[in-house]
């Protein structure tokens, strides 16, 4: 796969190798040269002091990504470590609380628009401006179906036509497309993705699910998994129980996770997991809902503070469950109940996409977004002035790192 014309070309120069020595160097020259340009009449010995190169490595590291795409150009030492992956990796590691909503929506003249908002506005008074992304693909024609998988690590996952997937970057402005799927074309089958990191081997994945009904009437599946850097889908092992509802899966802890049916009348649902190491896969226990207690009508699965999350929708509220430690049924815990907020009709509350530290959950439903405290039961609904209908909305992290590679 080869990266896009229009990618920032910042990025995709080689990576230059020099000791610590000579990048020290190169920065301390260039330094001197701005600080010449910046004070003609001052002698070569009262320029002002230098900073180590370690300690610049660290100053730029919690830096957002506009300022570092910028600050390439200072020199070439620069460009050298702000292309390093070493400093992408860390740069990352620094910049989890740089955390934006994109939102997807038909605008005004029906064409497939993409807005970002910091995430952190949401939950305080400050009123943010939205950023309009530049969505790479605008001039497709049926782009309005394009559909947003997940995020991992700042690479956006959408959805083509059921037979693309488009990996995007908003930050550096970078994407790749993925092979044809080529799966045959049958009436009432689908296909479900799912997109996340194999930490293990350092490599980012794209999982295709497709679904068909077979010849006696049951549905099958056939699962390829699209390994960035690679210009192929490789087929792996079928989903060995049950057959996923039309959500893309969850990556939490180096797997995706499926709610899926385990009988053909869909009234029963497990969790179907794929390591995206070893490319096995496992049912997720689900907790104890207390069915005395509670009448669990619908499941949807969410991801909150890095962990596997549930909702477990009854008729008039929601509880939201959180997996503490991954693969353990025993650390199911329930976080809070949600009530359902004036006339919902069909549309309950569909995910969950973020909670803050003071139990502040934001939360989506097919029209609106609401921000709940938990804390003392008071809501408030999210109004976006240009969107009307529908809208599909997904929390991603700042980051340098290129889905082009």
């Amino acid at each position: 796969m080869a990266p896009s014309e229009d990618a920032d070309a910042a990025l995709s120069d080689p990576l230059t190798e020099e000791t610590t020595a000579t990048k020290r160097q190169r920065l301390n020259s260039s330094t001197e040269t701005l600080s010449s340009l910046t004070s003609p009449s001052s002698s070569s010995s009262s320029t002002i002091p230098t900073l180590p190169f370690e300690i610049v490595a660290e100053i730029l590291s919690r830096l957002p990504v506009k300022y570092l795409m910028q600050l390439q150009s200072v020199c070439k030492s620069w460009k050298s470590l702000i292309s390093d992956p070493k400093f992408i990796k860390k740069h990352l590691h620094v910049s989890t609380t740089r955390l934006h909503l994109v939102l997807a929506f038909a605008n005004s003249s029906r064409k497939f628009a993409l807005s970002a908002y910091p995430l952190s506005s949401f939950f305080t008074d400050v009123t943010s401006t939205a950023t309009q992304l530049d969505y790479p693909l605008n001039n497709r024609i049926r782009n309005l179906f394009d559909l947003i998988v997940g995020s991992c690590h700042g690479i956006l996952c959408f959805a083509l036509d059921q037979r693309f997937a488009l990996l995007w970057n908003p930050s550096i402005k970078k994407f790749t497309k993925s092979p044809s799927l080529d799966n045959p074309k049958r009436d009432g089958s689908y296909t479900i993705y799912g997109f996340g990191y194999d930490h293990v081997n350092d490599i980012y994945k794209v999982v295709a699910v497709y679904c068909f009904e077979s010849d006696n009437g049951d549905y099958k599946t056939q699962v390829k998994v699209h390994t960035l850097g690679t210009n192929f889908w490789r087929r792996i092992h079928d989903l060995p129980f049950g057959v996923p509802f039309d959500e893309s899966g969850k990556f939490v802890s180096g797997t995706v996770n499926w709610l899926a049916s385990n009988d053909s009348s869909y009234t029963s649902s497990i969790i179907v997991s794929l390591d995206l190491e070893k490319e096995t896969y496992q049912e997720l226990l689900q907790p104890d809902y207390g069915a005395k207690a509670v009448n669990v009508v619908t499941k949807t699965l969410a991801v909150l503070r890095d962990r596997m999350c549930i909702l477990a929708h009854s008729h008039t509220f929601f509880d939201v469950w959180l997996m503490e430690e991954y693969g353990n049924r025993e650390t199911w815990t329930k976080l809070f109940r949600v009530p359902y907020i004036g006339n919902v009709g069909r549309c309950p509350y569909t995910n969950a996409l973020y909670v803050t530290e003071d139990d502040q959950v934001l939360l989506e439903n097919q029209f609106e977004l609401v921000v709940y405290n938990s804390r003392d039961g008071t809501s408030k609904t999210l109004e976006f002035p240009n969107i009307k209908g529908w809208m599909v909305l997904e929390v991603y992290q700042e980051s340098l790192i290129s889905p082009c590679s």
